[in-house]
């Protein structure tokens, strides 16, 4: 019998909604702009309302929180869209529709979707970085989301500076973290233009494979994860693979044994449906527990 799931990609930029089955093939689907939350659900609940899916896969943009023990499971919390802050998201999706529901991260779910059906197949331990708009990752362990007391926040990591960079960095909160200093609007401002304009040998990229390089090294050495799976519109860039492999290996200095490069750090498969597809792979989880 197929079961008919949901599945909700909730970006900072973006909602994408989805309908499909068990095995992350989308049947139906529709985008939007993320506007305040009273606009942005009323089109979720609109394209929902028209299908009677038993679960929903939930991956949003953040922070939110995780734990299902704390009072403000379900909500999205200190996050710069001030419209969203403190905003129970999971609970105006229970208030509508009384099923069962996963609810995790944007970058987690495109983590699993690679892991079940892109880059990540045969893996037991799969490490996602999206570097777009912002840096964000995702780890699934052992065939599960990865859950501390909240989720990973490897966008925010403090790096070594390269030598003669001294751009301030763009996230609001610590500057010159990852996020800050490799994210999308971080290239563009330090170069001077669009990443699109850049040529693919411009020094941008290498300070820019450099800064990736060392979160691959820090992430290598906290998760040990069999693959690291790149993703987001920066890393379209393909150019940068070949100089974050070769960065990261004179980083790592032969310290641990790691996997062959080339299949070690990788660009993802399923492209911009990882998330969306690892939404309806994770209601199908939720349904069959």
């Amino acid at each position: 019998m197929t079961h008919l799931l949901g599945g909700i990609e909730a970006g900072g930029t973006k909602f994408v909604c989805a309908v499909g089955d068990e095995q992350g093939n989308i049947q139906e689907r529709v985008k939007f702009p993320t506007r305040t939350p009273a606009e942005t659900m009323k089109d979720v609940f609109a394209f929902f309302d028209k299908y009677p899916v038993e679960a929903i896969g939930i991956g949003s943009f953040g922070p939110i929180d995780i734990n299902p023990d704390s009072p403000t499971y379900g909500y999205i919390t200190d996050t710069p869209k001030l419209a969203w802050k403190n905003y129970n998201f999971l609970g105006a999706m229970k208030a509508r529709y009384d099923i069962a529901y996963e609810w995790t991260t944007d970058v987690n779910v495109a983590g699993y979707g690679e892991y079940k059906k892109g880059a990540g197949v045969g893996k037991e331990n799969v490490l996602y970085v999206t570097v777009g708009t912002g840096i964000g990752v995702g780890y699934i362990s052992h065939g599960e989301l990865y859950r501390g007391r909240s989720h990973p926040e490897g966008g925010h990591i403090l790096l070594q500076r390269e030598l003669g960079d001294d751009f301030a960095g763009v996230c609001p909160y610590h500057g010159a973290c990852l996020e800050g200093l490799a994210a999308g609007p971080a290239v563009e401002k330090r170069a001077g233009k669009k990443g699109n304009l850049l040529l693919p040998t411009d020094h941008a990229w290498e300070t820019e494979a450099f800064y990736l390089a060392q979160a691959c090294m820090t992430y290598t050495l906290t998760f040990s994860p069999d693959v690291i799976i790149f993703g987001g519109g920066v890393m379209k860039q393909a150019q940068l693979f070949p100089l974050v492999r070769t960065k990261f290996l004179e980083l790592m200095h032969d310290y641990v044994r790691i996997p062959d490069l080339d299949k070690y750090i990788v660009h993802v498969e399923l492209g911009d449906d990882a998330g969306i597809t690892g939404c309806l792979l994770a209601a199908a989880d939720v349904l069959g527990k």
